[in-house]
């Protein structure tokens, strides 16, 4: 199946008025906050309870106050989603990381190859497990936990870091089987 430039999604999007009155509050909050209503929160909206639910927990991990730093959780959604090749979350999280203050170029090799990117000790770690995760889970042991230890991460950091690297699998799969298309927005954001 073809997608047309309008088409955000390989399944029906729904209108404001055909969602729940939470999700319709939430495109209002984003339509001012960012001057746009993102694509997935259209896309997700068709199944309204499940996107709230899904809203919440990807609101906390990667929105609120963390045990990680917002840019280390952006890395790592860009380290997943471009291990995936997830479009998307690739192009949006890509945006979201250069404007938590990192370097356009360094973002953007960080999309392509982390291991090209100028990237600091703990970068790296971070960037490393979150590509084991991704790519092999069930090979991962206690031992994995160690470079990151080493790198100054405390049990606190370890557990979001794994939570926000599961939250990124579980949406790039979302995202990628249903064809979401990002926001044209993106692409230029933190350039």
């Amino acid at each position: 199946m073809t997608t047309t430039p309008d088409r955000i999604s390989f399944l029906p999007v729904p209108t404001e008025t055909e969602v729940p009155e939470g999700v319709a509050k939430l495109w209002r909050k984003a339509q001012g906050n960012l001057g746009f209503v993102p694509n997935v929160f259209k896309a997700q909206a068709l199944n309204g309870e499940q996107f709230q639910a899904w809203w919440s927990y990807f609101n906390l991990l990667l929105n609120k106050e963390g045990h990680l730093s917002g840019q280390e959780r952006e890395l790592v959604a860009v380290v997943v989603s471009s291990i995936n090749a997830c479009l998307y979350c690739a192009v949006s999280h890509g945006a979201a990381l250069r404007l938590s203050g990192m370097d356009a170029a360094k973002a953007d090799a960080v999309a392509v190859n982390w291991r090209q990117a100028p990237l600091t000790a703990r970068e790296a770690a971070l960037c490393r497990y979150a590509e084991q995760l991704t790519r092999d889970p069930a090979s991962m042991t206690e031992a994995d936990l160690e470079p990151l230890r080493a790198a100054g991460l405390n049990d606190h950091q370890l557990m979001e870091l794994v939570q926000v690297i599961g939250m990124f699998n579980l949406t790039n799969r979302v995202s990628s089987a249903l064809g979401f298309v990002p926001n044209a927005e993106y692409y230029g954001a933190g350039r």
